[in-house]
């Protein structure tokens, strides 16, 4: 009997959420066919193209074609203080991790302004646990350069929209 119950449950959570249109959110729908990337190298430079590839961009070696330029100007990390203990010794951090880029449509005679997205998380700090918190950064880290690759996709698929 309980698990009928938890079926019909179940189901009814389902029927409800798409009913009301909810889906899972895909790839970024980016209006370009092809894109050319030029500038710096950054961390996000290698997920940044597979996430392109995988929304059927096509990434070409020159300008000549490419219906959006791409230029990936710079990255930044930095990592503050954020409270300190009683004795002297920090307590937290917060981590920022910002990247700046500028983009050009096919037929424009100039560059956009430089954009910057910026991500920023926070963490507790202990010496006694040194090697964990230094792996809870790294990983922290890698979280906020895969947030600002999503959100270059993001406002790559909302640029034409505004152009048009």
């Amino acid at each position: 009997m309980r698990s009928i119950t938890h079926f019909c449950f179940i189901s009814l959570i389902v029927v409800g959420l798409t009913a009301c249109g909810f889906h899972l959110r895909g790839p970024s729908d980016i209006p370009f066919e092809s894109i050319f990337i030029s500038g710096n190298t950054l961390i996000i430079s290698k997920d940044l193209k597979k996430y392109l590839k995988a929304s059927d961009i096509k990434l070409l070696p020159s300008t000549e074609g490419a219906e959006l330029q791409l230029e990936l100007i710079g990255e930044e990390n930095e990592k503050r203080i954020l409270s300190l203990a009683g004795t002297g010794t920090v307590n937290e951090y917060e981590l920022f991790y910002r990247v700046h880029y500028r983009t050009k449509l096919l037929g424009q005679a100039t560059w956009s302004q430089v954009n910057t997205i910026e991500s920023r998380r926070d963490y507790t700090f202990d010496n006694a646990n040194l090697l964990a918190k230094n792996t809870e950064e790294l990983k922290l880290n890698q979280g906020m350069e895969k947030d600002v690759t999503i959100g270059v996709m993001r406002r790559l698929s909302a640029l034409k929209g505004r152009t048009q």
